[in-house]
Protein backbone atom coordinates (compact mmCIF):
# COMPACT_ATOMS: atom_id res chain seq x y z
CA UNK A 1 0.00 0.00 0.00
CA UNK A 2 1.53 3.28 -0.94
CA UNK A 3 1.59 5.96 2.00
CA UNK A 4 0.38 9.74 1.87
CA UNK A 5 2.67 12.03 -0.26
CA UNK A 6 4.46 14.16 2.72
CA UNK A 7 2.42 17.44 3.83
CA UNK A 8 4.54 19.48 1.73
CA UNK A 9 3.44 18.14 -1.70
CA UNK A 10 -0.62 18.40 -0.73
CA UNK A 11 -2.97 21.33 -1.81
CA UNK A 12 -4.58 22.64 0.76
CA UNK A 13 -8.75 22.31 0.06
CA UNK A 14 -10.70 25.63 0.93
CA UNK A 15 -13.73 24.61 2.51
CA UNK A 16 -17.18 26.54 2.35
CA UNK A 17 -19.25 24.78 5.43
CA UNK A 18 -22.75 25.24 5.40
CA UNK A 19 -24.95 24.52 8.89
CA UNK A 20 -21.86 25.26 10.76
CA UNK A 21 -23.18 25.21 14.31
CA UNK A 22 -25.18 22.32 13.56
CA UNK A 23 -23.60 18.52 14.45
CA UNK A 24 -22.35 17.96 11.02
CA UNK A 25 -21.07 21.55 10.42
CA UNK A 26 -19.09 21.60 13.76
CA UNK A 27 -17.99 17.86 13.54
CA UNK A 28 -15.98 19.48 10.16
CA UNK A 29 -14.54 22.38 11.77
CA UNK A 30 -13.32 19.94 14.19
CA UNK A 31 -12.08 17.64 11.54
CA UNK A 32 -10.41 20.74 9.02
CA UNK A 33 -8.84 21.91 12.45
CA UNK A 34 -6.76 18.63 12.93
CA UNK A 35 -5.75 18.49 9.16
CA UNK A 36 -3.23 20.66 7.64
CA UNK A 37 -4.34 20.33 4.28
CA UNK A 38 -7.87 21.39 4.50
CA UNK A 39 -8.59 25.35 5.75
CA UNK A 40 -12.45 27.21 6.12
CA UNK A 41 -12.86 29.80 3.45
CA UNK A 42 -16.43 30.35 4.28
CA UNK A 43 -19.30 29.93 7.47
CA UNK A 44 -22.94 29.94 7.05
CA UNK A 45 -25.92 29.14 9.68
CA UNK A 46 -29.26 29.24 9.50
CA UNK A 47 -30.27 31.02 13.56
CA UNK A 48 -26.88 30.67 15.94
CA UNK A 49 -25.24 33.74 15.24
CA UNK A 50 -23.48 34.16 18.02
CA UNK A 51 -21.92 31.10 17.65
CA UNK A 52 -21.46 31.75 13.91
CA UNK A 53 -19.30 34.94 15.05
CA UNK A 54 -16.95 33.12 17.25
CA UNK A 55 -16.42 29.88 14.72
CA UNK A 56 -15.70 32.78 12.37
CA UNK A 57 -12.83 34.31 14.62
CA UNK A 58 -11.49 30.69 16.08
CA UNK A 59 -11.24 29.85 12.19
CA UNK A 60 -10.05 32.93 11.11
CA UNK A 61 -12.78 33.41 8.97
CA UNK A 62 -13.50 36.77 6.67
CA UNK A 63 -16.67 35.81 5.10
CA UNK A 64 -20.25 34.35 6.70
CA UNK A 65 -24.31 34.64 6.49
CA UNK A 66 -26.81 33.51 8.78
CA UNK A 67 -30.29 33.29 7.15
CA UNK A 68 -31.56 34.17 9.81
CA UNK A 69 -29.41 36.27 11.82
CA UNK A 70 -30.57 40.17 10.86
CA UNK A 71 -27.00 40.86 10.11
CA UNK A 72 -23.71 38.90 9.02
CA UNK A 73 -19.93 39.64 9.54
CA UNK A 74 -19.85 40.40 5.71
CA UNK A 75 -22.32 41.58 2.71
CA UNK A 76 -22.60 38.14 1.85
CA UNK A 77 -26.16 37.44 2.14
CA UNK A 78 -27.21 35.11 -0.61
CA UNK A 79 -25.44 31.16 -0.33
CA UNK A 80 -24.98 32.19 -4.11
CA UNK A 81 -23.06 35.08 -3.19
CA UNK A 82 -20.92 33.55 -0.08
CA UNK A 83 -20.05 30.95 -2.66
CA UNK A 84 -18.34 33.07 -5.30
CA UNK A 85 -17.09 35.59 -2.95
CA UNK A 86 -15.06 32.68 -1.04
CA UNK A 87 -14.48 29.90 -4.21
CA UNK A 88 -14.19 26.79 -2.28
CA UNK A 89 -12.76 24.26 -3.57
CA UNK A 90 -15.35 22.15 -1.87
CA UNK A 91 -18.79 22.63 -0.08
CA UNK A 92 -19.98 21.18 2.86
CA UNK A 93 -23.53 20.99 3.11
CA UNK A 94 -25.02 20.16 6.50
CA UNK A 95 -27.82 22.41 5.85
CA UNK A 96 -31.19 20.39 7.68
CA UNK A 97 -34.05 19.64 5.33
CA UNK A 98 -35.57 21.43 1.57
CA UNK A 99 -33.61 24.40 2.85
CA UNK A 100 -29.92 22.51 1.98
CA UNK A 101 -31.32 21.96 -2.07
CA UNK A 102 -30.69 25.41 -3.42
CA UNK A 103 -27.20 25.81 -2.27
CA UNK A 104 -26.12 22.24 -3.25
CA UNK A 105 -27.70 23.58 -7.28
CA UNK A 106 -25.87 26.93 -6.07
CA UNK A 107 -22.43 25.24 -5.84
CA UNK A 108 -22.91 22.24 -8.52
CA UNK A 109 -24.20 24.91 -11.47
CA UNK A 110 -20.85 26.88 -10.59
CA UNK A 111 -18.56 23.40 -10.73
CA UNK A 112 -17.95 23.59 -7.51
CA UNK A 113 -18.00 19.47 -5.89
CA UNK A 114 -20.27 19.19 -2.61
CA UNK A 115 -19.20 17.06 0.35
CA UNK A 116 -23.47 16.20 0.81
CA UNK A 117 -24.44 15.84 4.29
CA UNK A 118 -27.86 17.03 3.07
CA UNK A 119 -29.75 14.33 1.85
CA UNK A 120 -33.10 16.22 1.67
CA UNK A 121 -31.26 18.04 -1.26
CA UNK A 122 -31.67 14.67 -3.58
CA UNK A 123 -35.18 13.54 -1.22
CA UNK A 124 -36.29 16.84 -2.97
CA UNK A 125 -34.73 17.55 -6.19
CA UNK A 126 -32.74 14.34 -7.21
CA UNK A 127 -34.19 14.69 -10.83
CA UNK A 128 -32.86 18.45 -10.49
CA UNK A 129 -29.33 17.64 -9.16
CA UNK A 130 -29.00 15.60 -11.91
CA UNK A 131 -29.86 17.35 -14.59
CA UNK A 132 -27.47 20.21 -13.22
CA UNK A 133 -24.36 17.17 -12.44
CA UNK A 134 -24.58 16.45 -16.12
CA UNK A 135 -24.04 19.63 -17.36
CA UNK A 136 -21.42 20.87 -15.14
CA UNK A 137 -19.29 17.50 -14.27
CA UNK A 138 -19.28 18.88 -10.28
CA UNK A 139 -18.41 15.96 -8.31
CA UNK A 140 -21.01 14.67 -5.29
CA UNK A 141 -19.59 12.99 -2.36
CA UNK A 142 -21.74 11.56 0.02
CA UNK A 143 -21.50 12.39 4.25
CA UNK A 144 -23.97 10.36 5.22
CA UNK A 145 -22.18 7.27 7.06
CA UNK A 146 -24.00 4.52 4.87
CA UNK A 147 -23.86 6.57 1.77
CA UNK A 148 -19.88 7.41 2.59
CA UNK A 149 -19.84 3.45 2.84
CA UNK A 150 -21.55 2.14 -0.24
CA UNK A 151 -19.78 4.89 -2.27
CA UNK A 152 -16.13 3.51 -1.22
CA UNK A 153 -17.30 0.14 -1.89
CA UNK A 154 -19.07 0.65 -5.34
CA UNK A 155 -15.50 2.09 -6.08
CA UNK A 156 -13.84 -1.56 -6.73
CA UNK A 157 -16.75 -3.46 -8.07
CA UNK A 158 -17.76 -3.46 -11.27
CA UNK A 159 -21.06 -2.40 -11.83
CA UNK A 160 -22.71 -5.33 -13.13
CA UNK A 161 -21.51 -7.20 -10.55
CA UNK A 162 -23.59 -5.63 -7.91
CA UNK A 163 -27.58 -7.28 -7.04
CA UNK A 164 -28.47 -5.49 -3.87
CA UNK A 165 -26.89 -2.72 -1.57
CA UNK A 166 -27.69 -2.72 1.85
CA UNK A 167 -28.15 0.07 4.09
CA UNK A 168 -27.95 -0.29 7.36
CA UNK A 169 -30.08 0.86 10.59
CA UNK A 170 -29.43 1.49 14.15
CA UNK A 171 -33.27 0.91 15.06
CA UNK A 172 -32.95 3.92 17.21
CA UNK A 173 -33.89 4.10 20.63
CA UNK A 174 -37.28 2.12 20.21
CA UNK A 175 -36.27 -0.39 18.57
CA UNK A 176 -37.90 -3.62 19.10
CA UNK A 177 -41.33 -2.17 20.81
CA UNK A 178 -44.31 -2.50 19.03
CA UNK A 179 -47.26 0.69 17.76
CA UNK A 180 -48.47 0.60 21.59
CA UNK A 181 -45.48 0.99 22.91
CA UNK A 182 -44.76 4.36 21.38
CA UNK A 183 -47.76 5.85 21.88
CA UNK A 184 -47.01 8.07 24.80
CA UNK A 185 -43.40 8.58 24.33
CA UNK A 186 -42.20 11.66 25.41
CA UNK A 187 -38.97 14.28 23.37
CA UNK A 188 -36.82 13.31 25.70
CA UNK A 189 -36.88 9.50 25.05
CA UNK A 190 -36.96 10.00 21.27
CA UNK A 191 -33.91 12.14 21.19
CA UNK A 192 -31.54 9.31 23.32
CA UNK A 193 -29.95 7.93 20.64
CA UNK A 194 -28.53 4.40 21.91
CA UNK A 195 -25.14 5.14 19.41
CA UNK A 196 -25.06 8.38 17.05
CA UNK A 197 -24.73 12.23 18.37
CA UNK A 198 -26.79 14.06 15.46
CA UNK A 199 -29.00 16.96 15.69
CA UNK A 200 -32.69 16.74 17.39
CA UNK A 201 -34.28 16.88 13.90
CA UNK A 202 -32.44 13.99 12.76
CA UNK A 203 -32.29 12.00 15.62
CA UNK A 204 -36.17 12.26 15.64
CA UNK A 205 -36.19 10.77 12.13
CA UNK A 206 -34.00 8.08 13.16
CA UNK A 207 -36.88 7.34 15.98
CA UNK A 208 -39.44 6.85 13.80
CA UNK A 209 -36.93 5.42 10.93
CA UNK A 210 -37.63 7.95 7.98
CA UNK A 211 -34.20 9.23 8.36
CA UNK A 212 -33.99 5.57 6.64
CA UNK A 213 -36.37 5.99 4.44
CA UNK A 214 -35.29 8.90 3.37
CA UNK A 215 -31.96 7.86 2.75
CA UNK A 216 -33.15 4.99 0.53
CA UNK A 217 -34.48 8.02 -1.92
CA UNK A 218 -31.51 9.67 -1.16
CA UNK A 219 -29.54 6.37 -2.32
CA UNK A 220 -31.74 5.89 -5.71
CA UNK A 221 -30.56 9.11 -7.02
CA UNK A 222 -26.54 8.85 -5.88
CA UNK A 223 -25.81 5.48 -7.34
CA UNK A 224 -28.48 4.82 -9.74
CA UNK A 225 -30.14 1.63 -8.61
CA UNK A 226 -33.72 1.24 -8.66
CA UNK A 227 -36.18 0.77 -5.15
CA UNK A 228 -36.20 -3.07 -5.64
CA UNK A 229 -32.08 -3.27 -5.49
CA UNK A 230 -32.19 -1.40 -2.24
CA UNK A 231 -32.54 -3.39 0.61
CA UNK A 232 -32.35 -2.32 4.54
CA UNK A 233 -31.42 -4.03 7.85
CA UNK A 234 -31.47 -2.79 11.66
CA UNK A 235 -27.86 -3.29 12.84
CA UNK A 236 -28.08 -2.14 16.61
CA UNK A 237 -23.85 -1.87 16.92
CA UNK A 238 -24.13 0.72 14.09
CA UNK A 239 -20.15 -0.64 13.16
CA UNK A 240 -21.36 -2.01 9.69
CA UNK A 241 -22.65 1.25 7.50
CA UNK A 242 -23.19 -0.26 3.78
CA UNK A 243 -23.11 -3.71 2.22
CA UNK A 244 -23.00 -4.45 -1.38
CA UNK A 245 -24.59 -8.25 -2.42
CA UNK A 246 -22.92 -9.75 -5.54
CA UNK A 247 -23.77 -12.07 -8.49
CA UNK A 248 -22.71 -14.77 -6.62
CA UNK A 249 -24.78 -13.91 -3.71
CA UNK A 250 -21.36 -12.71 -1.48
CA UNK A 251 -21.78 -10.12 0.77
CA UNK A 252 -19.13 -6.98 0.79
CA UNK A 253 -19.48 -4.85 4.26
CA UNK A 254 -17.52 -1.49 5.02
CA UNK A 255 -16.86 -1.11 9.18
CA UNK A 256 -16.12 1.52 11.24
CA UNK A 257 -17.01 3.26 14.29
CA UNK A 258 -19.96 5.48 14.62
CA UNK A 259 -18.38 8.78 14.73
CA UNK A 260 -19.20 11.05 11.43
CA UNK A 261 -15.88 12.55 11.27
CA UNK A 262 -14.80 9.33 9.69
CA UNK A 263 -17.03 10.00 6.33
CA UNK A 264 -16.48 13.83 7.26
CA UNK A 265 -13.39 13.90 6.78
CA UNK A 266 -13.26 11.22 3.39
CA UNK A 267 -15.62 13.77 1.82
CA UNK A 268 -13.73 16.41 2.35
CA UNK A 269 -10.41 14.98 1.04
CA UNK A 270 -11.70 12.75 -1.97
CA UNK A 271 -9.96 11.63 -4.23
CA UNK A 272 -7.26 11.84 -2.37
CA UNK A 273 -6.55 9.19 0.45
CA UNK A 274 -7.75 10.12 3.95
CA UNK A 275 -5.61 10.44 6.94
CA UNK A 276 -5.26 7.40 9.10
CA UNK A 277 -7.89 6.77 11.87
CA UNK A 278 -7.56 4.85 15.35
CA UNK A 279 -7.75 0.73 13.74
CA UNK A 280 -11.75 -0.45 14.59
CA UNK A 281 -10.79 -3.19 17.03
CA UNK A 282 -12.08 -7.03 15.99
CA UNK A 283 -11.88 -8.90 18.76
CA UNK A 284 -14.84 -9.44 20.78
CA UNK A 285 -16.63 -7.83 18.20
CA UNK A 286 -20.63 -8.79 17.63
CA UNK A 287 -22.87 -7.99 14.63
CA UNK A 288 -26.30 -8.77 14.83
CA UNK A 289 -28.93 -7.82 11.80
CA UNK A 290 -32.59 -8.06 11.68
CA UNK A 291 -35.21 -6.97 9.32
CA UNK A 292 -36.90 -3.85 10.33
CA UNK A 293 -40.34 -3.54 11.27
CA UNK A 294 -42.34 -1.12 8.13
CA UNK A 295 -46.09 -1.60 10.70
CA UNK A 296 -44.68 -0.55 13.51
CA UNK A 297 -41.93 2.33 11.99
CA UNK A 298 -44.87 3.30 9.37
CA UNK A 299 -42.73 5.91 8.30
CA UNK A 300 -40.24 4.07 6.59
CA UNK A 301 -42.54 2.35 4.72
CA UNK A 302 -44.14 6.00 3.53
CA UNK A 303 -41.01 7.15 2.36
CA UNK A 304 -40.28 3.91 0.13
CA UNK A 305 -44.35 4.42 -1.37
CA UNK A 306 -43.24 7.97 -1.99
CA UNK A 307 -39.93 6.80 -3.79
CA UNK A 308 -41.43 4.21 -5.70
CA UNK A 309 -43.84 6.95 -6.75
CA UNK A 310 -41.18 9.07 -7.90
CA UNK A 311 -41.75 12.96 -9.47
CA UNK A 312 -43.05 15.59 -6.48
CA UNK A 313 -43.77 12.59 -4.15
CA UNK A 314 -40.78 12.70 -2.07
CA UNK A 315 -40.93 16.35 -1.97
CA UNK A 316 -44.38 16.27 -0.04
CA UNK A 317 -43.12 13.49 1.58
CA UNK A 318 -39.98 15.58 3.25
CA UNK A 319 -42.03 18.68 3.74
CA UNK A 320 -44.77 17.04 5.78
CA UNK A 321 -42.28 15.10 8.07
CA UNK A 322 -40.74 18.43 8.48
CA UNK A 323 -43.31 20.29 9.75
CA UNK A 324 -43.98 17.19 12.02
CA UNK A 325 -41.26 16.42 13.74
CA UNK A 326 -41.19 20.15 14.23
CA UNK A 327 -44.68 20.01 16.11
CA UNK A 328 -43.24 17.00 18.00
CA UNK A 329 -39.81 18.72 19.08
CA UNK A 330 -42.35 21.56 20.68
CA UNK A 331 -44.51 18.58 22.74
CA UNK A 332 -47.86 19.95 20.49
CA UNK A 333 -48.71 15.83 18.14
CA UNK A 334 -47.93 12.63 19.16
CA UNK A 335 -44.96 10.77 18.05
CA UNK A 336 -47.33 8.32 16.46
CA UNK A 337 -48.87 11.47 15.01
CA UNK A 338 -45.44 12.29 12.96
CA UNK A 339 -46.33 8.94 10.37
CA UNK A 340 -50.01 10.07 10.58
CA UNK A 341 -49.52 13.86 9.03
CA UNK A 342 -46.75 12.33 6.57
CA UNK A 343 -49.85 9.94 5.39
CA UNK A 344 -52.31 12.60 4.76
CA UNK A 345 -50.08 14.72 2.86
CA UNK A 346 -49.22 11.82 0.97
CA UNK A 347 -53.01 11.13 -0.06
CA UNK A 348 -54.25 14.65 -0.52
CA UNK A 349 -51.73 16.30 -2.79
CA UNK A 350 -51.43 14.53 -6.34
CA UNK A 351 -47.62 13.25 -7.62
CA UNK A 352 -46.23 15.84 -10.32
CA UNK A 353 -42.95 16.21 -12.44
CA UNK A 354 -39.79 16.40 -10.47
CA UNK A 355 -37.31 17.76 -13.02
CA UNK A 356 -38.15 21.46 -12.43
CA UNK A 357 -37.70 23.46 -9.42
CA UNK A 358 -40.47 25.35 -9.27
CA UNK A 359 -42.59 21.87 -9.43
CA UNK A 360 -41.15 20.35 -6.46
CA UNK A 361 -40.82 24.07 -4.57
CA UNK A 362 -44.36 24.37 -5.09
CA UNK A 363 -45.25 21.00 -3.73
CA UNK A 364 -42.97 21.07 -0.59
CA UNK A 365 -45.14 24.44 0.35
CA UNK A 366 -48.61 22.40 -0.15
CA UNK A 367 -47.43 19.66 1.80
CA UNK A 368 -46.79 21.91 4.85
CA UNK A 369 -49.99 23.58 4.43
CA UNK A 370 -51.28 20.32 4.41
CA UNK A 371 -49.35 18.99 7.17
CA UNK A 372 -50.46 22.04 9.59
CA UNK A 373 -54.12 21.34 8.80
CA UNK A 374 -53.79 18.02 9.65
CA UNK A 375 -52.10 19.02 12.84
CA UNK A 376 -54.69 21.24 14.02
CA UNK A 377 -57.44 18.11 13.67
CA UNK A 378 -55.60 16.49 15.76
CA UNK A 379 -55.49 19.23 18.60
Amino acid sequence: MEANPPLDSWIVRRILVLGSTGSIGVQALDVISRSPDLSVCGLACGTQIEVLRAQAVAHGVVHTTCAAGGGTLTASQDLGELIDATQPDVVLNGFVGAAGLAPTLAALERGIGVALANKESLVVGGEIVAKVRASTGAMLVPVDSEHSAIFQLLADIPPARVRTIVLTASGGPFRGRDTAALRDVRVAEALAHPTWSMGAKITIDSATMMNKGLEIIEAHHLFGVGYDQIQVVVHPQSLVHGMVRLDDGSVMSHLGPPDMRVPIGYALRWPDPPPENTPLPLAGMTLEFLEPDPTTFRCLALAVEAGRAGGTAPAVLNGANEVAVAAFLNDEIGFLDIAAVVAAALDEIPVGPGDELESVLEADRMSRDVALSQMRSLA
